[in-house]
């Protein structure tokens, strides 16, 4: 059975660039990994990929409708 590659991280395209307070995520087979993008080696959060999209719907629901 082959290893699975690499996850591929990602940071928010709303990211500020300047190293604080930014999460990464990574896509894998169903799920979404999440990490501290100052702690790469640091704990991972993995989370279903059904619930990571719920979850990123709600928050652009959100932004919308408070700007």
């Amino acid at each position: 059975m082959a290893a699975d590659p690499e996850p591929r991280w990602f940071k928010s395209s709303y990211s500020g660039g300047s190293g604080t307070e930014c999460v990464e995520c990574a896509y894998v087979s169903r799920s979404a990994l999440i990490r501290d993008s100052k702690h790469i080696d640091g704990p991972t959060l993995g989370v279903q990929l059904s619930a990571w999209s719920r979850f990123i719907d709600s928050v652009r629901r959100d932004l919308q409708q408070s700007s």
